[in-house]
């Protein structure tokens, strides 16, 4: 087992820092997979025999990446020791089976390299299997292709020869408000506030909640609120965001309602003061409009002027009416118009 193993590591994208400090509990993760996964292995497994693992899968070749969430599980049943292997994801990665097969390759190669020699080297050694996943929350469908095989080039041709798994996704705007209300718990009630959304959404989308958050344990609401503190209140203006915290710390289960409405009163006070804000703003922008327009009116009446004064000295000169046009780019009534002005 890799040293520290049960420790939550520290994120390394502050996107991801709600999705990572909400499933390095295990008992969410755990919901997470029996809320989303219809496979009879996911039955097998209960929150006692899961252990996160509490180390940075960097990869050579992407070393702006890492492994985001990883838990050692065991089934009940058969007492079968596997991985699960989490991505967090907020655009579509293309490379993502070829990073998943990596990072699957290094756990194994840790695995390997910490098996006593005479162990690894019997005929009874296995590698524990490995399921990868990817959580995604990007507003667009997720494109990638879902198995590896689908990477190869002409993979068709070799059918039955090549190295292939198929990933499970957790595709957050793709799973309908009733499918998340029905499932009535925590990691489903963060995947309702995580779709996309306007800040003045997010009231009405609580008050949908509420009957889910009153159900829920003291842990598990405090998740709910640090995700929003995390997650939903950097979406909000910075002036909101002390009082946004003052509701939050304060909230509990049992008083949802008093939460739901502290932050509606909060988000329309936030409404009122960008409204004002726009509204003062397009004043402003119409006095300078304003402005810069009779600056422009003058500078071109100055100009003007200046073409007037030419004309004359060259009416006094006695120089022909055509040269005066194209000196002074005036039209000929404008000219005749200075002409009789100067003999009257």
């Amino acid at each position: 087992m890799p040293e520290n193993e049960g420790q939550p590591r520290p994120p390394h994208h502050l996107h991801d820092k709600g999705y990572r400090q909400l499933l390095a509990d295990k008992r969410v993760f755990l919901e997470l997979l029996k809320t989303f996964v219809r496979e009879a292995w996911v039955e097998a497994i209960d929150a006692d025999d899961l252990i996160l693992v509490n180390k940075s899968y960097v990869l050579q070749d992407f070393s702006e990446k890492e492994a985001d969430v990883v838990y050692r599980l065991k089934t009940r049943n058969r007492n079968v020791i596997f991985y699960v292997l989490l991505e967090l994801q907020s655009t579509v990665d293309y490379l993502m089976p070829f990073r998943l097969l990596l990072y699957m390759v290094e756990i194994w190669r840790e695995i390997y390299n910490n098996t006593p020699q005479g162990e690894r080297e019997s005929k009874h050694f296995r590698l524990p299997p490995i399921i990868p996943a990817v959580l995604y929350n990007g507003a667009g469908s997720w494109t990638a292709a879902l198995s590896f095989k689908e990477m190869l080039n002409s993979y068709q041709d070799f059918s039955g020869h090549l190295l292939d798994f198929r990933y499970l996704l957790f595709d957050v705007n793709r799973y309908s408000e009733e499918e998340l209300i029905r499932a009535a718990n925590l990691i489903a009630g963060i995947f309702l506030l995580d779709q996309k959304m306007q800040p003045e959404d997010l009231a009405g989308r609580l008050q949908k909640l509420a009957g889910v958050l009153r159900r829920l344990t003291p842990d598990e609401f405090r998740h709910f609120t640090t995700w929003l503190k995390n997650v939903v209140k950097p979406r909000m203006p910075g002036d909101f965001s002390e009082k946004i915290d003052g509701i939050l710390n304060a909230s509990n289960p049992w008083e949802v309602e008093r939460m739901i409405y502290n932050l509606e009163l909060t988000l329309e006070e936030m409404q009122r003061q960008a409204l004002l804000k726009g509204l003062k703003e397009g004043e402003q922008k119409g006095k300078l409009e304003g402005k810069l327009e009779g600056k422009l009116e003058g500078k071109l009446e100055g100009k003007l002027e200046g073409k007037r004064e030419v004309a004359r000295n060259l009416l006094l000169l006695n120089v022909d009416i055509e040269t005066i046009i194209k000196a002074t780019g005036l039209a000929l009534e404008e000219i005749n118009a200075l002409k009789k002005q100067m003999e009257q």
